[in-house]
This record gives structure tokens, C-alpha cells and sequence, in this order.
């Protein structure tokens, strides 16, 4: 798996008007190449009177599902561009769309680019570019006098941390990268003296800055 990788925050569109053509450029993070078919036929299917609906995606860790389409556009002025922007942004696991609706004005194949370029520029800032990396969970369970030590021990070291469940004892949920989970383990021992009971978990992808 890997270690980190940009992809958007969320679903988002943004519109914007070019000689009264109207683009909405879709966006949404997607896991898998059917979730990112299933997006382009959602948005044709809601903007079935729009005059194109063009699109592409990129989704994979190596980037091996790559799909465009031009949506009956001039070969090369839509599905392209939208992959292009996809593409230098550095974005896996996206797809987008880009709805058309025809303002009586021709654009030309540059203008064309341009518009469907911008259209999705506009969507990825909409969706909200973010970083993920790769983190393990890490559950500590401490006698309450460790745990000001321990807070001020993991505040001092940066290390993500989930919830605090107070029982019996304190058991803290912390989030290190997966990289760094072992030497985070090894460093929590010494800390607490061996005191503490720790429970390694399960990977997940966590948004970092």
C-alpha cells in the first residue's frame, strides 16, 4: 500500500460561464474504477439535456485505471484537458465531469481546452485537494497517573490521536504513521516504564497537512 497519496476531500461542482456556454465541473473521490463509471453515468443521467457531458478519471495506486471522453466535443478539447488537470495536480482515486450546456457561441478547439481546463481547475478547488497517509492504530491503556505524562509525551511528539475512553483506566487512541508505528510502540513502552498495555490495530488512510 502506499505510504501517501493526494485525492479530493469530498464530492463538490463548481460552475462557471464562457460566452454564455455554462461548465459544471463535477468532482468525487472514488475507490475503485466501477464506483468512477458509476459517478460519470450519475451525472449524464442528472444533466441528460446538457449538451455534453465529458469526463475522465484516475484511479489506482500505480494510477492504472485511467479513463476520458470527449462527449462528442472535437476530439482532444475535453476529455483530455480534464485528465491533464487531474493528472498535474498529482490526484489518484478522482473522477470528473464536466457538463456543457451549448451558449449559441462556438469556442473553438483552444477555447474549448481552455473552458474544460478551467471548468475542472474550478471543481478539484470545490472538492478540496487533501493528503492521505498511511496510519496504524495503536490503542494505550494506562493507570490515570500516567496519563498526563503520556499526553504531554504524545503532544510533544505531534502523534495523531483519536479518542480518550476514561473507565477503570485510560485508553488512548493514537494514530501513527505506519511507517513509524513500531519505533511509536517501542517509545511508548519506554515512556510509561512498561506500564502501559498496548493493542497494535488495523490500517486506515487519514488526512493529514
Amino acid at each position: 500500500m502506499l505510504e501517501r497519496y493526494r485525492t479530493v476531500k469530498r464530492q463538490a461542482s463548481a460552475e462557471i460561464v464562457i460566452k454564455r456556454s455554462r461548465f459544471i465541473g463535477h468532482v468525487k473521490p472514488v475507490e475503485s474504477e466501477e464506483e468512477a463509471v458509476a459517478f460519470v453515468e450519475q451525472i449524464k443521467k442528472e444533466h441528460g439535456t446538457a449538451t455534453h457531458n465529458c469526463s475522465a478519471y484516475v484511479v489506482g495506486e500505480r494510477d492504472q485505471f485511467q479513463k476520458q471522453s470527449d462527449d462528442g466535443e472535437p476530439s482532444g478539447t475535453a476529455g483530455k484537458p480534464i485528465l491533464e488537470v487531474i493528472k498535474q495536480q498529482g490526484l489518484k482515486n478522482t473522477a470528473v465531469v464536466v457538463t456543457r450546456y451549448f451558449g449559441g457561441v462556438m469556442l473553438g478547439a483552444g477555447g474549448l481546452i481552455r473552458a474544460y481546463t478551467e471548468a475542472t481547475v474550478e471543481g478539484l478547488a470545490a472538492a478540496v485537494p487533501i493528503t492521505l497517509a498511511l496510519h496504524r492504530e495503536v490503542l494505550v491503556e494506562i493507570d490515570y497517573t500516567w496519563h498526563g505524562k503520556v499526553e504531554n509525551g504524545l503532544r510533544g511528539k505531534g502523534t495523531m490521536l483519536g479518542e480518550t475512553l476514561f473507565a477503570d483506566k485510560v485508553t488512548l487512541q493514537c494514530w501513527p504513521l505506519e511507517a513509524e508505528a513500531d519505533s511509536f510502540i517501542a517509545w511508548m513502552t519506554d515512556l510509561t516504564q512498561g506500564q502501559a498495555h498496548i493493542e497494535s490495530g488495523e490500517t486506515e488512510y487519514r488526512e493529514v497537512e
